[in-house]
């Protein structure tokens, strides 16, 4: 006998809550049928990158650097980083292993990894300047307690719900270098880096496309707040294309 089966009703999108809209599996689908360069990674405006790795270095370096901005001796590497969301690795190429000694990669789509790994050559990966390559999403992804001087987040944290990056703020907060004897405070961060919100109401706005909401400022301060992480420094990004999402730059620490 034949049946007549509906398909699946899919959950209405609510204006009220984008990020109730995020599904995780559409996510996948969408990367896992994006090509695997930095065309692929930046939406196919490839231009772009060199501007925002020159961005994010002269940012972290300003960082580092904290009152001492006059100096101009050469930084220490940090010691261990992470790279979140790191697609093909572009930020752990292009700035990540130039200040840092060990870069952990975390990207869900293995195909992005396996471009990374491919193009370091294995000898760079494992126990080289590339360390761990874990192929997990971030809602999955606990850092070891810690750990790290930066964990960097740069247009991938729009795939977690508000309630999924509270939570996964709070591991990374775990996962910093605690203070070393002798310092008052751990000179290390989470950086977040993403598209900003255009809405005139300074509402989120959710993609259909790849299901990721694009937060406004507002929102994201509001985040960093109940993950009990402050913020110690943040700018925009200049010089990207008009067309597109302003983007900006957050440097956080436990409050």
């Amino acid at each position: 006998m034949d049946m007549d089966i509906d398909p699946p009703v899919k959950t209405p999108h609510d204006p009220a809550r984008p990020d109730a809209s995020i599904d995780i599996a559409h996510s996948l689908d969408y990367w896992n049928g994006v090509s695997s360069d930095v065309n692929g990674m930046l939406g196919g405006y490839p231009q772009t990158s060199r501007i925002d790795l020159q961005g994010s270095s002269n940012f972290l370096t300003k960082l580092r650097r904290g009152k001492t901005q006059a100096s101009k001796l050469p930084l220490p590497p940090l010691e261990r980083v992470a790279d979140c969301g790191a697609g093909i690795g572009r930020i752990t190429k292009g700035l990540l292993m130039g200040v840092s000694k060990r870069v952990d990669v975390v990207e869900p789509v293995k195909k992005f990894t396996d471009e990374l790994v491919q193009g370091l050559g294995e000898e760079k990966v494992g126990m080289g300047k590339v360390g761990e390559v874990v192929n997990l999403g971030l809602q999955d992804w606990v850092p070891e307690a810690g750990a790290y001087d930066v964990i960097w987040n740069q247009w991938c944290v729009g795939h977690l719900t508000d309630a999924q990056l509270v939570v996964y703020l709070r591991r990374c907060k775990e996962g910093l270098r605690k203070a070393a004897e002798g310092e008052e405070t751990s000179i290390s961060w989470v950086v977040v880096k993403e598209n900003m919100s255009t809405d005139i109401r300074h509402k989120d706005i959710y993609d259909e496309e790849d299901s990721s909401v694009t937060r406004s400022d507002e929102k994201f301060r509001r985040l960093f707040q109940e993950a009990g992480l402050k913020i110690v420094a943040t700018e925009q990004q200049r010089g990207m294309p008009k067309e597109l999402y302003p983007v900006r730059i957050y440097a956080l620490r436990p409050e």
